[in-house]
Order: structure tokens, then C-alpha cells, then sequence
């Protein structure tokens, strides 16, 4: 069992910045990926960004892209998307999951079904 607790929203105008943290308690060790979504009402979860836990490499959505960084503490077991430039569009509640089961290197995981774990979601509103 992994456990994902995500900390670092709130209210921020636009142009502005935030960055989200997702602690990892449990069976770390076996995360190999991990990820950050966002929804809205009504829509279905948006992959944002994603990082492999061994090597660090980091993909991100066409959106988010040049404003998001996805990063990982290892020692902390502590993921974290820094959020710059931030738009109205960006308001939503985000979710940190983890990936326990087997990673193809060549593959980038952009479903939610490609996560097993999930945290319980932080609110991300963003002022115009």
C-alpha cells in the first residue's frame, strides 16, 4: 500500500505561481512513476505531468508545458509540481498518483488508469 497526501493550494491571482508537494508513505520503494492530474466539474481527469521515480525523466501535458516542472525528492519521498505563469484555466482540484506496476522506459504514462494510488486532491483556483 502506498499512501499520497498532496499539500501546497490555494489562491493565487494570475501570472502567479505555486508549488504543489505529494508526500509518499508506505510501500515507497515500489513507486516507479509518478504523476500529476487535475479535474473541473464535469470533466474528466487531465494528465498535467508525469516523472519516472529512478531516473527523473519528466513529461509533461501541451498546456502546462515551459510553465509546470515536475520534480521528485527521493530521500523525502516527496513529488512536486512547481507551477509558474499560472492562468484562469489552471483552476482545479489536482491529484498526485503513483505508479507501482512495471514501467516500459520508452512509454509515458498520461491515463489515469496507469496509476494505481492516489492522493486525495488539492484546490488550485487561480484569480483573473
Amino acid at each position: 500500500q502506498v499512501q499520497l497526501v498532496e499539500s501546497g493550494g490555494g489562491l493565487v491571482q494570475a501570472g502567479g505561481s505555486l508549488r504543489l508537494s505529494c508526500a509518499a508513505s508506505g510501500r515507497t520503494f515500489s513507486n516507479n512513476a509518478m504523476g500529476w492530474f487535475r479535474q473541473t466539474p464535469g470533466k474528466e481527469r487531465e494528465f498535467v505531468a508525469g516523472i519516472r521515480w529512478s531516473t527523473g525523466y519528466t513529461y509533461y501535458a501541451d498546456s502546462v508545458k515551459d510553465r509546470f516542472t515536475i520534480s521528485r525528492d527521493i530521500a523525502k519521498n516527496t513529488t512536486y509540481l512547481q507551477m509558474n505563469s499560472l492562468k484562469p484555466e489552471d483552476k482545479a482540484v489536482y491529484y498526485c498518483a503513483a505508479r507501482t506496476t512495471k514501467v516500459i522506459f520508452s512509454i509515458k504514462y498520461e491515463e489515469s488508469t496507469d496509476y494505481n494510488y492516489w492522493g486525495q486532491g488539492t484546490q488550485v483556483t487561480v484569480s483573473s
